[in-house]
């Protein structure tokens, strides 16, 4: 039996090699459709591994507190959540002097979502940036505030509303090309500050994500510059293993302090780090069926090529089956022969898909810094995807060659 299959193979093998251009045309739907699942898997996986990366520089064991919902609104918040009132540095004191598991608790405040601010010197100027007005332990709660150069704002700084400010690693060079940018004075929107250290860029970025572009001055500062702004977040960090507990108690101060009936909706947001892979992985999800749709129609049409194809291939070797049959051959031998010829044509698809798509991932993995790869899981389903459809398309066509009566495949001209 084994003897028979490795038979039927090479003579699979043999009429691809003959018909080379057109088992490509053929095979160009397989390729298609199993090049979508590998490449936006191994696109995903580098996402993935990326956002986890990029998460865990805020901490693992902290959590961000906003008056908004978390997730992206796709446009400007709803109503409801505008019309939140905002959250206070009193709430921040409560959360630190009333909640045992809570380790540190830090604020920072901000302009509205579509105001956008911009910081320059004579050498060039930095738009679009991170701008924030933070308090000193800022960088201890924060794990990618690292002080690279210079020191950080500092309680005098806040107290007495110190105009100085901390440049982000990628927007210093900018703005001072020579170096040396502390004890330097920039333009922020049209105000002199002088620069007294440079923030660490987080770790782990790749392409525009590894830009850091923040700008930090002191909250005192921040709020008397711009009197308007009120969009104070949080940044809470709890005590070693504590994080559950922290949140737990962080929200009924919250509830107390913002007056929630029972049972009422939070007009606050609580997310964790934990929440927010969570929260990209159920977009993953989302991306994965989207793929699976645009790869099935591929399939399909790869599918209906290859039964198109193998039924043209049973007419061309009409006189061929016939010898065989009239040789010995039984139903058994023609209908394998035909399906591992369709599964051949389509496995082959697979194998192309596979080269092609790490190609490109390595491509992108070099130009970007991506450590994206395709998954094992992917290249296996990609494979046996295609030889499935194989397998599924060459039924008609084998059984048709199978059943062909011997006389009158050995008339046929």
């Amino acid at each position: 039996m084994a003897q028979a299959y490795g038979e039927n193979l090479k003579q699979a093998m043999d009429t691809l090699r003959a018909h080379k251009m057109r088992s490509a045309l053929t095979v160009f739907g397989v390729v298609l459709g199993v090049s979508v699942i590998m490449l936006v898997a191994g696109l995903l996986s580098g996402f993935d591994q990326k956002i986890q990366e990029n998460i865990k520089q805020f901490g693992a064991d902290t959590a961000f507190i906003s008056k908004w919902d978390q997730g992206r609104h796709g446009g400007p918040p709803p109503l409801e959540e505008r019309q939140r009132k905002p959250l206070t540095l009193e709430d921040a004191r409560a959360l630190q002097e009333s909640c045992p598991a809570v380790k540190n608790v830090t604020a920072f405040l901000m302009t509205r979502w579509d105001q956008g601010h911009s910081v320059r010197t004579k050498a060039g100027e930095v738009t679009g940036i991170d701008f924030r007005g933070v308090q000193p332990n800022f960088g201890q709660v924060y794990a990618n505030a690292a002080t690279l150069e210079g020191r950080f704002i500092s309680e005098g700084d806040d107290l007495h509303k110190e105009k100085v400010v901390m440049l982000g690693e990628n927007v210093a060079p900018v703005l001072f090309p020579g170096g040396h940018a502390v004890g330097q004075d920039v333009m922020i929107d049209g105000s002199a500050f002088m620069v007294i250290g440079v923030v660490e860029k987080p770790k782990g970025g790749f392409g525009m994500g590894d830009e850091d572009r923040r700008v930090l001055i002191p909250f005192s500062t921040f709020r008397k510059t711009y009197p308007m702004a009120d969009e104070i977040n949080f940044r809470m960090q709890a005590r070693p293993k504590m994080l559950d507990q922290a949140v737990d108690q962080a929200r009924e101060v919250l509830e107390r302090r913002r007056r929630i009936p029972y049972g009422g909706k939070d007009n606050f947001s609580i997310e964790t780090a934990e929440q927010q892979v969570q929260e990209f992985h159920n977009i993953m999800l989302m991306t994965y069926v989207v793929m699976i749709v645009l790869s099935a129609i591929g399939l399909l049409i790869g599918g209906v090529g290859v039964m198109n194809i193998m039924l043209v291939s049973v007419t061309e070797r009409t006189r061929e089956i016939g010898v065989r049959k009239a040789i010995g051959a039984r139903r058994g031998d023609i209908t394998w022969q035909f399906l591992l010829e369709a599964m051949t044509l389509t496995g082959a698809g697979g194998v192309i898909a596979l080269i092609l798509t790490n190609g490109l991932v390595w491509l992108i993995k070099v130009v970007l810094n991506w450590p994206g790869s395709v998954p094992v899981w992917a290249a296996v389903t990609g494979i046996a995807v295609s030889v499935s459809v194989g397998l599924v398309f060459g039924v008609w066509p084998a059984m048709k060659a199978a059943r062909l009566d011997p006389v009158e495949a050995l008339r046929y001209e």
